[in-house]
């Protein structure tokens, strides 16, 4: 299964081919995506991305791991998410989110077994 392309992003708004939903903030990964919801986990700005975030990209198998920061990269990512990730043998990524999603999209486009979180505005 591979991942699905990021088929546009603009302040507050990210669709994903193959998807009919317009997103505000998303998670994707081989054959599926949806909205991240930070109210789920309790997720802010600062502390920012806590591993709860990612536990279920983590778990679909991916390879790369990419973290939209935000347009502003007002999204925090802690040392300790980064090492979760890591402990899982998946490559991490993270940047601010237009040069996240085009990362992204080039290695889904390489056929890589990549997933992504990305914030769409600050």
């Amino acid at each position: 299964m591979s991942s699905p392309e990021i088929a546009s992003l603009s302040w507050g708004q990210m669709k994903v081919k193959g998807c009919s939903t317009t997103y505000k903030d998303c998670k994707v990964w081989p054959g599926g995506s949806r909205a991240w919801d930070w109210r789920e986990t309790g997720t802010n700005h600062s502390p920012g991305v806590q591993p709860a975030d990612l536990e279920e990209v983590v778990k679909k198998g991916v390879r790369t791991l990419v973290i939209g920061r935000g347009m502003s990269e007002a999204l925090q990512v802690p040392p300790s998410t980064v090492d979760y990730v890591k402990k899982n043998g998946i490559d991490v990524l993270v940047l601010q989110t237009e040069k996240a999603v085009e990362e992204y999209n080039a290695l889904a486009a390489q056929g890589v077994k990549v997933g992504g979180v990305f914030h769409s505005t600050c």
